[in-house]
This record gives structure tokens, sequence and C-alpha cells, in this order.
């Protein structure tokens, strides 16, 4: 075959480096994995939640939405200064309340003149939170049962809480899990729960 005068312009052919290929279906194979992880490990291990009113300001806001570490407690028990998740008296058509653990089980508690005191001794508290004005309940010395903790919210003189009556002492079996991370803060911000 004769080849055409004139001008030619070869046009290379254009291959794709099967190396590049195997690094786009690696990253997108691990995206896949990533997010099937974090899928499976929110629905067994982790729960997401929202908080329900201005009980836990300033740590915590009102329709902010939280994490749950639902295993945490399967291994330990909940520590004082924990921030748990629980059902009132295990009432499963009650909202979820958001929680801070002031006093463990076996121990004395009794809010006298605005603080609160464990086993007879004042409770040392960050300054962040208010002399308590309504000790309710907690007006009398209150003995935890072996599976009971007593829990205030952050901002004590808008909370309903272990003062009340109609929730009291929680006990360890309706505490759904240890709230651990807010996904969105007034600043906008992620982070731990202290």
């Amino acid at each position: 075959m004769a080849r055409k005068k004139g001008l030619h312009f070869y046009q290379k052919e254009k291959k794709i480096n099967s190396a590049f290929l195997k690094d786009i279906f690696e990253m997108i194979a691990g995206t896949f994995i990533v997010i099937f992880l974090a899928m499976a490990l929110t629905y067994f291990v982790g729960m997401r939640t929202s908080v329900v009113g201005d009980s836990m300001e300033p740590a915590l806001y009102n329709s902010q939405e939280i994490l749950i570490n639902r295993f945490v407690y399967r291994l330990s028990s909940p520590k004082r200064g924990d921030v748990v998740v629980f059902l009132p008296n295990g009432n499963q058509n009650s909202h979820y309340y958001v929680k801070r653990i002031i006093a463990l089980p076996g121990e004395t508690v009794q809010i006298i003149n605005g603080r609160v005191y464990i086993d007879g001794e004042m409770l040392e508290e960050a300054e962040l939170y208010d002399k308590i004005s309504d000790p309710g309940i907690a007006g009398n010395e209150i003995t935890l049962g072996t599976d009971e903790y007593f829990v205030l919210g952050d901002n004590r003189n808008s909370s309903e809480d272990s003062r009340s009556g109609n929730i009291g002492a929680v006990k360890k079996d309706t505490i759904i899990g240890k709230a651990w991370f807010h996904l969105k803060s007034e600043e906008g911000n992620l982070g731990f729960i202290e």
C-alpha cells in the first residue's frame, strides 16, 4: 500500500496505565470499606441522638446531635463526670435524657445550700455550675443502690434530673451509653464531650 503524500499527523494512541487504574480502584474500594465500617460501628457500637432542652449547657445545646458509645459500659462501669444517655425509669416512650453522673452506686447524695455533698463531703466542681436553687428530693439524703447513679444537668437550675421525683436515681440497665462526641456546637465545631 502506498503512502499518501502530504502532511501526516500521527496520533499516538493513549493507553491507560494499569498502575493508575489499580490506584483508582483501591481508592474507591477503600472509601466503600471505610463507609461500611463507619455504618457498622454506628449501628452495633454507637448510636446518634439529639439533645432535648438546655439542661446540659454550656457543654451541649438544644437540638445538638451527639454520638453515643453503647458498648463501653459492657466492659466497664460509668464513672463520675461521664455524660450518659438514658431512658428515665426505662420508659421506651420517653425521649433520651442526657445528663452528667455525679454520684456512684453505694454513695449517699444530698444537696445542701445549693451544693452537692457525697458521703458528707462537698463535691469539688468547676465554677461554671450554678448554685442549685431547688434541691428537689435530694434535699434529703439519698443512698444509691448497687446499680444506681445520681445524675444532674450541667445547667443545674434548668434541668430535670435525679432531683426530680419522676426520674430519681438512674439504674444502670436504663443507661443507653456514654455520650462521647458532638457533631456540631454553637461555634460550629465537632468535638469530644468532656
